[in-house]
């Protein structure tokens, strides 16, 4: 389990190691070295899903490791409360950002190697209220990038429980 400890409160999560090990080891890499500490939410998008773990309140993007396989083929769906991994277009290509979906997102679900999906690799089994508060700040364009939070949503520490 990782707790994300955000200026809004914590968000518990409980990662599935199982159907998904390698965006699980990926994630808490970034976790166990403090990557995440004193970074923001800066997409959010209140029917969509809130995205994190890139950028710092300044807007700076952080430097990250090699990208991953993508693992979206793994049975898990892109259903409220999981956590999925944000990437390009580019399939194998997520590195740090993730996402929380606040809504059902079955079009962000593998269907085919053509339209494989995003890898949901957990998801939070406290601390949704936390979520729903982030999904409903108000956003602007930051850095040319739309659905920014007017306030900073900061994740303050991530760390692993046992």
């Amino acid at each position: 389990m990782v707790v994300l400890e955000t200026s809004f409160g914590d968000i518990h999560i409980e990662l599935d190691e199982i159907n998904a090990p390698i965006t699980t080891q990926n994630f808490l890499l970034y976790v166990n070295e403090g990557f995440y500490d004193g970074t923001i939410f800066h997409r959010v998008i209140g029917n969509f899903m809130i995205q994190g773990g890139g950028f710092l309140p300044d807007t700076t993007q952080k430097e990250t490791k090699s990208p991953i396989v993508l693992e979206s083929y793994n049975g898990l769906k892109n259903n409220i409360g999981t956590i999925a991994m944000a990437r390009t277009n580019v399939p194998n290509s997520a590195t740090s950002q993730f996402f929380i979906n606040v809504e059902n997102n079955s079009q962000l679900n593998f269907e085919s190697p053509q339209n494989p999906g995003y890898a949901v690799f957990g998801k939070v089994i406290l601390g949704m209220d936390v979520v729903n508060q982030i999904r409903n700040v108000e956003t602007t364009t930051k850095a040319q990038q739309a659905n920014w939070p007017q306030e900073d949503v900061i994740i303050k520490r991530a760390y692993q429980l046992n």
